[in-house]
């Protein structure tokens, strides 16, 4: 398998100190971005963004987080919607790397990482969800450790796409090198 890691939405107007395990989520994907990096993998950092408001692109807000480690041999996808292959030239990228296994971590679980993951499964694309690097904030119907426990036991018993969705800790993260 050819594998890229896709990091959506770590951007400062989403990340606040009231966001579930927000530094903890932080540093895990750094992890397995920096093990991705020196393996060769290829890293996506998938930004939203709107035509107003807080997430304006270029705004304060709309910028990543400040501990989220970033390199320039990352590729940059801007995105309108919770699924980040919509309106984007993600697959087209990720087809012309050959590219058919998806690690992906991120915000918000219960909106762009579950859309992502079920896009990716349904465009043909092995998924990875790094079980400890998602997150979102307390709904009025869960907590947010309740959405993403939801989401790590009920996205890898989707089989009806054909590619294997599975939900793995970012400490069991292996890269080939």
């Amino acid at each position: 398998m050819k594998s890229a890691v896709l990091v959506i939405d770590v951007q400062r107007g989403l990340f606040d100190p009231e966001l579930f395990e927000s530094d903890k989520v932080v540093e895990r994907i750094n992890t397995v971005t920096k093990n991705a990096r020196k393996s060769g993998c290829p890293v996506f950092i998938i930004q939203h963004e709107t035509e107003k408001g807080s997430l304006y692109f270029g705004s304060e807000s709309w910028q990543l987080h400040k501990r989220l480690v970033v390199s320039d041999e990352d590729l940059n996808i801007r995105k309108t919607t919770p699924d980040s292959f919509l309106r984007t030239n993600l697959e087209e990228l990720l087809i012309s790397k050959g590219i058919n296994e998806l690690i992906i971590c991120g915000y918000a679980t219960e909106f762009c990482v579950d859309t992502t993951v079920r896009r990716a499964a349904a465009l043909g694309f092995t998924v990875l969800l790094v079980s400890d690097a998602h997150t979102t904030h307390d709904k009025e119907h869960a907590s947010a450790v309740e959405i993403r426990e939801h989401h790590n036991c009920t996205l890898p018993n989707i089989s009806s796409f054909g590619p294997k969705i599975s939900a793995i800790s970012s400490s069991n993260i292996m890269f080939g090198g």
